[in-house]
């Protein structure tokens, strides 16, 4: 759905992006990866408004952050 803006459930096209955000104490939609808000990954929403089906992703310039943490 991110870039082709069609549901791949429905083939709908009346999609929503939320963007991820990074709000005080780990609120929001994001992965927390250090100790501090600042170094939390936001994580973006993609919503088919035709079926309901949600996709997320992360930009690829904090996936290294990511799995330093978790790996």
């Amino acid at each position: 759905m991110k870039e082709s803006g069609i549901c791949p459930k429905c083939k709908g096209q009346d999609i929503v992006k939320i963007p991820g955000k990074v709000k005080d104490y780990g609120s929001g939609n994001n992965i927390q990866v250090g100790m501090t808000v600042l170094s939390a990954v936001p994580v973006h929403r993609y919503v088919c408004c035709s079926c309901g089906f949600t996709e997320e992703w992360v930009d690829l310039k904090d996936v290294p952050k990511i799995k330093k943490h978790y790996r």
